[in-house]
């Protein structure tokens, strides 16, 4: 496929935070954009804002001629159902279909890439490398899986020479990229209803690590079954943070390269696995040639990513926070950092489960995390592209979980149920729509405060 070729663009399920950084990129060259996707959002209304036309209706009728012609490339994200009418349109006209990897794919095979893999981490990891770039003044091209609060977007587009992406290992996705640095960041089960089995998944991860260009660098978490250029915490790897102290909310730590070792360095956002992050972020960047000092020192002015450890509200005797969470290992990193950053405070936990496949194969390692939490409220399952499975709710789960103070809450009832608890700190987890209601529960508690 050749860009050039290509007029318009039109995207099924453009609403998608990877979709969106896409349709943004070809907005941005100069395409006619448009696009699908079922519910309005605030990404949606993003795109809208900078002219891309978007209905919320599965009907062949409302696309525009201007994405009926010969040269328009169709994209789609494999959560869009198969009897979907407009994909079926594009299919039975022989129309140029896509998924958002293989675009991805061809968009960065000339660039030196950055390709960030792993079951956790991805997108902080990703949000970090994109700024670590951007103080480095090089010509990039980022695409990202969550709103960076640095760009306040998930697309930054500064030159195409070098590009950040996520590697997707949902759907295999990761294996259409040919990135020149690669990081893995985490292999934990996961995605089983694509895999299968755990070991099924790490064949997948070997092979995305043998799409890594001639001479290219593979960073690996120590630990993990991979050979490659090892980062950790205190554990002798190549890249390794030691000696940490925390002051007022900000890490600060020796940083251990295999030449140099910078001491004093910052990092401002909570938990051990965002230190990770920050550490592979830190790795990736040195092999493009910026000065490790000057990549050290922008680690500490990173702000964040939105729903990624996001204090809505940070007063000295309550804090409320959001998180994309959905997975036991990444509720377990979250439950961490607050403990360690508000040691002795209440925690209340508001879990939303995303996928009723998920929570059966990791029903019990969920229970257990969020047993740690002082108190749990825990929403309805997020189906997101599945259908309901028979015993496989949040009752089933709520009963495995021993911690006592427990409920089940319905979203309606939510808002109220916050405003009657007593809480040091309020944590929103969850990959679904709970991040629709944390606007809403921001705004209850600064009411009631």
């Amino acid at each position: 496929m050749n860009l050039k070729d290509i007029h318009s663009v039109y995207f099924i399920g453009i609403g998608g935070i990877g979709m969106s950084a896409l349709a943004r990129y070809f907005n941005f060259i100069g395409k006619e954009v448009a696009g699908y996707d079922k519910t309005p959002t605030p990404i949606t209304d993003g795109l809208e804002e900078i002219g891309i036309s978007i209905h919320f209706e599965d009907n062949v009728d409302l696309i525009s001629d201007t994405f009926k012609h010969p040269q328009t490339l169709v994209v789609y994200t494999p959560a869009v159902p198969k009897y979907h009418t407009e994909l079926n349109f594009y299919q039975n006209n022989g129309f140029q279909i896509k998924k958002r990897s293989e675009v991805l794919g061809i968009i960065t095979k000339d660039s030196f890439c950055l390709a960030v893999a792993g079951t956790h981490g991805k997108t902080t990891t990703s949000a970090i490398l994109a700024h670590l770039l951007k103080e480095c003044n090089l010509p990039f091209t980022a695409f990202l899986g969550g709103v960076s609060e640095d760009f306040n977007s998930n697309f930054v587009l500064d030159g195409t020479e070098y590009s950040v992406v996520e590697a997707d290992e949902f759907d295999r996705s990761f294996l259409r990229l040919s990135p020149t640095v690669a990081c893995i960041t985490s292999m934990d089960a996961d995605h089983l209803d694509i895999y299968g089995t755990k070991e099924e998944l790490h064949h997948s991860f070997r092979e995305f690590a043998g799409k890594i260009k001639p001479r290219g660098k593979l960073f690996v978490r120590k630990g993990l079954p991979m050979e490659g250029i090892t980062f950790g915490i205190e554990d002798g790897s190549d890249f390794c943070i030691e000696n940490i102290d925390i002051e007022h909310g900000t890490y600060i730590f020796d940083l251990v390269t295999p030449s140099e070792v910078i001491m004093n360095v910052k990092f401002n956002k909570p938990g051990r696995h965002n230190l990770l992050n920050g550490l592979a972020a830190f790795g990736m960047a040195v092999q493009t040639g910026c000065p490790p000092h000057r990549l050290a020192e922008a680690l500490a002015s990173f702000k964040g990513v939105q729903r990624r450890f996001s204090y809505q509200i940070k007063e000295k005797d309550f804090v409320f926070i959001d998180d994309y969470a959905h997975h036991p290992t990444e509720i377990d990193a979250v439950h961490q950092a607050i403990r360690e950053m508000h040691p002795g405070q209440k925690i209340t936990v508001i879990f939303q489960p995303h996928l009723f496949s998920r929570t059966r194969d990791f029903a019990d390692d969920f229970a257990a995390s969020l047993s740690q939490f002082d108190e749990i409220m825990l929403m309805e399952i997020y189906p997101a592209r599945e259908e309901p499975m028979e015993g496989v709710t949040s009752s089933w789960l709520l009963d495995k979980i021993e911690n006592p103070n427990k409920k089940l809450v319905q979203k309606s009832a939510l808002l109220n149920e916050i405003k009657n608890c007593k809480t040091g700190v309020l944590v929103a987890l969850g990959a679904g729509d709970i991040g629709m209601e944390v606007p809403k529960i921001k705004k209850e508690l600064a009411y009631a405060g």
